[in-house]
């Protein structure tokens, strides 16, 4: 009869017993037994928690000069101020303004695509038309080109807000009167929300305006901030 080996018993086999089995050089049998023995240590530290920060959700401003802080700096524009305040009430999203200066529904249309793409926003903010009226283009051309911005961005995912302007009185009651319905049309045919007047309070108000009497002051910023905030605040946790 075999006798039991003396001496406590391991789930290890020994470097001889491989030694004699496979004819491993001892040192690398002592590598490999090393090595299962350490690999439970090293993933110790690793638990569920170690997983990488959540990304916050993009909300992204598409807008001509009244959103590119024309003639102001950039901290003072109301974007930034929506920045700041977003920081302030704990909501964490990521904006990104993507406005150009001169910039028409038109060149927001053909800019769009590849901003979706890049930011996969969850909330887009249109803020353009201003320049189209000021060139007095059609109100179709216009209506167009909003209702499918508003398409594309449905299409990849993003809720929408859109603003409306007033242009200024010397454009006649008429086309002033046509081009701001413009706006409350094409939020109720594509169901989105609507901020009726961007410059509502300030546009009237000549000491809010800068002197070519079409862009606000820095002053005028948190103003134009207030008449977004009530619209674009109930979006915010449904687009999360």
């Amino acid at each position: 009869m075999v006798k039991p080996p003396a001496g406590p018993v391991t789930c290890f086999p020994t470097a001889t017993a491989f030694d004699t089995a496979r004819g491993l050089c001892p040192d690398m049998i002592r590598l490999l037994l090393l090595t299962c023995m350490l690999l439970p240590a090293l993933t110790l530290g690793k638990t569920a928690t170690d997983t990488p920060p959540a990304i916050p959700p993009v909300i992204l401003v598409l807008g001509d000069s009244l959103s590119a802080s024309y003639g102001l700096d950039r901290e003072s524009g109301w974007v930034s101020l929506l920045e700041e305040r977003l920081r302030e009430r704990g909501l964490e999203y990521r904006v990104v303004n993507a406005s150009i200066s001169g910039d028409t529904t038109a060149g927001g249309l053909t800019r769009l695509g590849a901003l979706l793409q890049d930011h996969e926003p969850s909330l887009v903010l249109i803020e353009l038309g201003a320049n189209d009226g000021l060139r007095g283009l059609g109100f179709d051309v216009i209506r167009n080109n909003l209702s499918k911005m508003i398409q594309r961005g449905h299409h990849a995912g993003s809720r929408i807000l859109l603003t409306g302007l007033r242009l200024p009185p010397n454009y006649g009651a008429a086309y002033t009167d046509g081009f701001q319905a413009v706006f409350r049309e094409v939020a109720e045919a594509e169901s989105v929300p609507l901020v009726p007047d961007l410059l509502a309070g300030v546009a009237e108000n000549w000491d809010l305006m800068q002197a070519d009497g079409l862009h606000p002051t820095a002053e005028a910023q948190p103003r134009i901030l207030d008449n977004v905030w009530p619209v674009l605040e109930p979006l915010l946790e449904s687009s999360r």
